[in-house]
């Protein structure tokens, strides 16, 4: 990798609060993880009604349920593609373009008139869930310095079961009128504030750095650090970092403590995924709380947001108290 002199390149700047900018880039980041929550939970209440809507089997249920997992693993499969070619920023900008279309397609009574077109737009929302979901953190782990990185992330996954509980109070509210379409719209606001705080966002300076674009890396990296010092060192060791992860797959290769860490760590990510998944429950509960006498809709999604705010409080604490 060619080396460039950045500190010739740009003037040295006074010490700034550059709170505002990291506050930002926080707000923006939970914005994504909010929007990954509200469409997580938000089919749990519509469930009911849209079933009697399009008088679906059980089977069809499972299919409106699942289709925005299947969307979702599509969408990660090629964000990491994605977030190289465009960069961290517009992949989250492509992903929140696609929460909007996914959201309005869904709820629209001009798109969604059957249960296959419905299908069809919870997959656009599960490749914009895909796509956030990996980029977002991401994103957060390369703009925010090493003191705080661990916070910034675990305040994403905050927000992505907040985005649960405001899903489950927002079914609440609408299920007096049984009007499913609207619950399943509300997901375009938010998505449609994050267009907006992205067009805004500055570009991740790893990935500047993988473009050879030090000197704007640096530019960045000044607006999130105290001085124009730090700033210069970070991206020294964005640089050396760079050079190492060249040699990665042939680490890999030959290492065979390497290669058992790594399928260490995907076995147990796998495992976690088919243990708990917050998208099961919204198939079952309906079915379990029927069965045990609550047929009315309204009674089930209050069920929901008891829930809801129970897997809420128990992460923060966690938060702030420790594992």
């Amino acid at each position: 990798m060619v080396t460039i002199n950045t500190e010739s390149a740009l003037t040295p700047r006074p010490l700034r609060d550059t709170r505002r900018m990291n506050m930002f880039v926080s707000v923006a980041a939970a914005v994504a993880g909010l929007l990954f929550g509200l469409d997580i939970g938000v089919i749990a209440g519509a469930l009911p009604f849209i079933t009697d809507h399009f008088v679906l089997t059980s089977r069809l249920q499972e299919w409106v349920v699942s289709s925005m997992m299947l969307g979702a693993a599509i969408g990660a499969l090629f964000n990491g593609w994605l977030s190289f070619r465009l960069g961290r920023k517009y992949s989250l900008m492509a992903g929140a373009i696609l929460f909007v279309l996914g959201s309005i397609g869904e709820s629209s009574s001009a798109f969604a008139t059957s249960v296959e077109m419905l299908i069809a737009a919870r997959v656009v929302l599960g490749i914009a869930v895909g796509i956030a979901s990996y980029t977002a953190p991401l994103y957060l782990s390369e703009m925010a310095s090493e003191n705080v990185r661990g916070k910034m992330i675990s305040m994403y996954q905050l927000m992505v079961t907040l985005g649960i509980v405001l899903a489950f109070l927002s079914d609440t509210a609408f299920s007096y009128s049984g009007n499913w379409r609207a619950m399943l719209g509300v997901l375009a606001l938010p998505a449609v504030l994050l267009i907006i705080l992205v067009v805004f966002l500055p570009n991740s300076p790893r990935w500047l750095a993988e473009k050879g674009r030090h000197i704007e890396a640096e530019e960045v990296l000044r607006m999130l650090r105290d001085t124009s010092e730090k700033a210069r060192e970070e991206l020294n060791e964005i640089r050396e970092s760079l050079k190492l992860k060249q040699g990665g797959w042939a680490l890999f290769k030959i290492n065979r403590n390497v290669r058992r860490a790594v399928f260490l760590g995907m076995l147990l990510q796998a495992m976690q995924q088919f243990i708990d998944r917050y998208e099961h429950h919204h198939v079952l509960r309906a079915t379990y709380l029927q069965n045990g006498g609550l047929y009315d809709h309204r009674t089930t999604d209050d069920c929901d947001s008891g829930r809801g705010a129970d897997l809420y409080v128990r992460y923060l604490h966690c938060g702030l108290y420790g594992r």
